[in-house]
């Protein structure tokens, strides 16, 4: 590859498609390579920043400081017994793996990396392809990443496999579409669906200042999307033993895995260029630097901000603790799509003002103060109706023992009474005993505790 400056036009739907079959091959061989990389180097950095965040050391065996760690469990995974359940339906068990992993590595094709360079002598986009509706194929290609999911779980002939895929298929189609609603005020900002004009559309500012609330509705949706946590409900541990994948193991179990982190660096990749700006350099360095956006220097700003947003994936595994299912859904379903639906209405308003000819300024500062009212009003309203809310009034006294008490299966948390049989060594309609020395001693010899 020669490092020739690139020409001063971006690259458009125009430029695609001329590119010799040598050239093509060698652009898909780059993106494959650069994904493993990706996967074996994110596992590293994933291991020793929470490594530091839990005061561990993390890897260090494998390589200089643990470098080919990633490697080595690659070659473990490999190497160990593939073990097949019996009753499972063997062919669903095989191609579910394979639907996971594929349409992940399909999903980067689209991704422009930079500009137009030279290479041996042509010009061509860093970039796999481009299409009139690229960003719809990465949502196409998700939902495809489903069945996968969903097929693994079923032909497990496991209960807690098939609940596993159960929780990642509704999860994954409620966050799909509050993120395929938060990409709509990008078309209609962009004009297009095509990721390369998508990217010359921010040469002046970004999407994720420009559109703020779906640039934050993007980053919600996209971490429940890559099953991490806090939203890893499909691999809950406690309760589903593992997920979907209980039954996997050898090569079938590490293309999940890899189809995991493949997904997290094309989420990072697809909010680079949505929202970031893409391959353009920070405006510090682009307005002090004329030829910052040329040639191959756009590829490292455009890693800085994969990496940035990596990053930024470990640092919520390493901070937040897992949420409760119905906290999940209740999110994604009562939260973000009304938001984003509100925010489509109020995007579409303002560029119908704008271009009927009105000030847009002004409407934005009106536009503004009306949002701002109405969160004040509803800030008031949540204060002075918060005395009903449930909250422990002063006085209130705990029932007797004995007392009947309410039944412990209403709202549908299945919590046991207090009054449970041989609760404290006790029958159930045996008064409780006052706690002393004495019975907690008698209590341990009599082999109740």
């Amino acid at each position: 590859m020669s490092p020739l400056a690139a020409p001063a036009a971006d690259p458009t739907l125009a430029t695609f498609g001329k590119d010799p079959w040598w050239l093509i091959g060698g652009k898909v061989l780059v993106i494959f390579v650069f994904l493993v990389l990706t996967v074996l180097l994110s596992m590293w950095v994933e291991r020793r920043v929470i490594g530091r965040m839990q005061l561990r050391v993390g890897p260090n065996r494998a390589g200089p400081q643990g470098l080919l760690q990633g490697l080595a469990d690659g070659v473990k995974l490999a190497l160990k017994e593939d073990i097949v359940p019996r009753q499972v339906d063997k062919v669903v068990f095989v191609l579910a793996p394979v639907m996971s992993a594929v349409p992940a590595f399909i999903s980067f094709v689209i991704i422009p990396f930079g500009p137009t360079v030279s290479i041996f002598g042509h010009h061509t986009a860093l970039q796999g392809t481009d299409l009139p509706v690229a960003v719809l194929l990465v949502l196409a290609m998700s939902s495809m990443g489903i069945y996968g999911i969903v097929l693994a779980g079923w032909s497990s002939m496991s209960p807690y496999s098939l609940l596993g895929g159960l929780r990642s298929s509704a999860q994954m189609i409620s966050y799909e579409i509050a993120m395929g609603l938060s990409f709509v005020a990008v078309f209609m900002f962009a004009g297009s669906m095509s990721t390369s004009e998508i990217v010359a559309k921010q040469d002046h500012i970004w999407f994720a200042v420009l559109l703020a609330p779906s640039f934050v509705v993007y980053v919600i949706t996209m971490m429940g999307e890559s099953n991490r946590i806090p939203f890893d409900l499909p691999e809950g541990e406690g309760e589903l033993v593992g997920g979907f994948h209980t039954e996997y193991s050898s090569l079938k179990f590490a293309m999940f895995f890899l189809a995991e982190y493949i997904n997290l660096a094309t989420l990072s990749a697809l909010a680079t260029t949505l929202f970031l700006g893409g391959w353009r350099a920070p405006a510090p360095i682009s307005t002090v630097w004329s030829g910052a956006n040329s040639g191959w220097w756009p590829v490292l700003w455009f890693l800085v901000k994969l990496w940035l947003f990596i990053f930024f994936f470990i640092w919520l595994r390493g901070s937040l603790p897992r949420v409760r299912y119905d906290q999940l859904m209740k999110l994604g379903w009562k939260i973000l799509m009304p938001v984003s639906l509100a925010w489509i209405l109020l995007v579409s308003t303002i560029k119908a003002f704008k271009n009927d000819g009105y000030d847009i300024q002004q409407i934005l500062w009106i536009t503004a103060g009306v949002i701002a009212v109405v969160l004040v009003v509803t800030v008031v309203w949540e204060m002075v109706r918060g005395g009903d809310g449930g909250e422990i009034v002063p006085g209130a006294e705990r029932p007797a023992p004995g007392a009947p008490q309410g039944d412990p299966f209403a709202g549908g948390f299945p919590v046991p009474p207090m009054d449970a049989p041989h609760y404290h060594g006790r029958a159930r309609d045996e008064p409780a005993r006052p706690a002393t020395i004495e019975s907690a001693s008698e209590e341990v010899t009599s082999g109740t505790h």
